[in-house]
């Protein structure tokens, strides 16, 4: 996803790889901020939205079904989503009980760009 999407920039810039112009520059001119960080807001405020929700809506009966006897298949072992969603937390260093405050949740998961 970086890739293509700095290609994109640099492309939009005029200019190439070439020129060994780093990527945070690029992105500074181009006030856009970077996919990684646009993609962690979004899964914040779907997990904001979802542990707003009543705790016997369908949503939330879905994050206590526990996975016993469910056989993964041979390498690494996947992410869950609530293993990401904790990563995505400690990096912005939010708190699960943050997500009862909208105003506040939706402020501190905003990223510029």
């Amino acid at each position: 996803m970086k890739i293509a999407e700095m290609r994109m920039l640099r492309w939009m810039c005029g200019h190439t790889r070439r020129d060994r112009i780093r990527n945070d520059d690029i992105r500074d001119r181009m006030e856009v901020a970077s996919v990684e960080d646009k993609m962690r807001e979004a899964r914040l405020r779907w997990f904001g939205h979802v542990q707003r929700r009543n705790i016997n809506s369908p949503v939330r009966r879905c994050e206590r079904l526990g996975m016993d006897g469910y056989m993964r298949g041979r390498g690494r072992p996947r992410k869950y989503w609530g293993e990401v969603i904790r990563r995505d937390m400690a990096h912005v260093q939010l708190t699960k009980d943050m997500t009862l405050d909208r105003g506040l949740w939706r402020i501190r998961i905003r990223v510029e760009g």
